[in-house]
């Protein structure tokens, strides 16, 4: 459920028409540029978020509650950028694949590569279900939060999420191989399962568990936030708080529905292929090759947009990233990046 398997569908689907020549010229373009901005701006973002912690500053003029909560957001960002940059080592793989039109490296790599991309994605997701929890209880219930989101407890979870979204990989590793796809004889791919009843269990789970219950947390989550925030301003309870709080959420909002748009097209067109008992458990089907490609590019340009919303969406980031380039920034007073996210 990684784009693992959108990069078999369309190695598979290449066969069948022209679409597999524009593939192999324009896909490389595209991951070089996808690959590029995420590695740079991720880069960036965690050099922001470390330089942050190691320095001990950013949070002086806030009160010890928002401090804390502050302090966990961070942590999770920073997760959150690992968790992509791990995922973007793995898209050279892809990329060659696509261009050789078949799996060079060997069933060793194939299956690394596919369950590190697929706990990747799944820590990913994780990490924002998680932020989406902390964010409640910071607006919601902000005596409870102090208590419970501690920079340590904040790490200790993070590093946590890891151990269900590689549960969720560990079928990658066992049963990934290299072997020859239906549909391309002369050539050879990596995909997990032989029989389409497999496929279609893993699939499923994956989806259910590392995408739609994570989000359904999520959903729950903001639409309490947003209803405490109306409630609250009809009240007319702490204005300055309220909209201070109501812009972070709607910052942390925003990265959640980046993911869902990005991944929802693959999932889309996991479950259409799963679903197609013609396609075979190897996923080919020359009528999804266009959307194929359109599928993986959103998958993959979900890596990057992290750092294009912090830069969009809150000013504070903007000052900061600007302070990193003049390098003059150590003796600035302010607030820094990640306050507003």
């Amino acid at each position: 459920m990684s784009s693992t398997a959108l990069t078999m569908n369309l190695t598979d689907n290449s066969s069948d028409t022209g679409l597999g020549d524009v593939e192999r010229v324009l896909v490389p373009i595209l991951d070089t540029l996808i690959l590029v901005l995420g590695v740079c701006g991720h880069t960036m973002v965690m050099v922001i978020l470390c330089g942050r912690r190691r320095r001990g500053m950013g949070h002086v003029s806030q009160s010890p509650q928002s401090s804390s909560s502050s302090i966990g957001t961070d942590i999770l960002l920073l997760a959150l950028s690992a968790a992509d940059l791990i995922l973007l080592s793995m898209l050279p793989f892809h990329t060659v694949t696509i261009a050789m039109q078949h799996w060079p490296f060997g069933n060793v790599m194939c299956r690394i590569v596919g369950c590190l991309g697929s706990a990747c994605t799944s820590a990913s997701v994780f990490t924002l279900a998680t932020l989406a929890v902390s964010r409640y209880l910071t607006v919601v219930k902000p005596t409870r939060a102090y208590s419970l989101l501690t920079p340590r407890r904040v790490s200790v979870t993070a590093a946590l999420l890891w151990v269900p979204a590689l549960c969720l990989a560990v079928p990658q590793l066992v049963f990934r191989s290299v072997g020859t796809p239906q549909r391309t004889p002369d050539g050879l791919a990596c995909f997990v399962f032989q029989s389409d009843q497999e496929q279609l269990i893993y699939g499923l789970v994956h989806f259910l568990v590392a995408f739609l219950l994570p989000l359904v947390v999520i959903a729950v989550a903001y639409s309490s936030i947003y209803v405490f925030l109306w409630r609250s301003q009809q009240g007319g309870r702490a204005p300055q708080v309220e909209r201070y709080q109501s812009k972070v959420t709607q910052t942390s909002a925003m990265l959640v529905l980046a993911f869902t748009l990005c991944w929802l097209p693959s999932y889309g067109l996991t479950l259409a292929l799963l679903a197609n008992k013609s396609a075979g458990a190897t996923g080919t089907s020359p009528r999804y090759g266009p959307f194929s490609v359109f599928a993986r590019l959103m998958a993959t340009s979900s890596t990057v947009m992290n750092p294009i919303l912090y830069v969009l969406m809150s000013q504070k980031f903007r000052q900061d990233v600007m302070r990193l380039f003049k390098k003059d920034g150590q003796g600035a007073s302010g607030a820094v990046a990640m306050d507003a996210v």
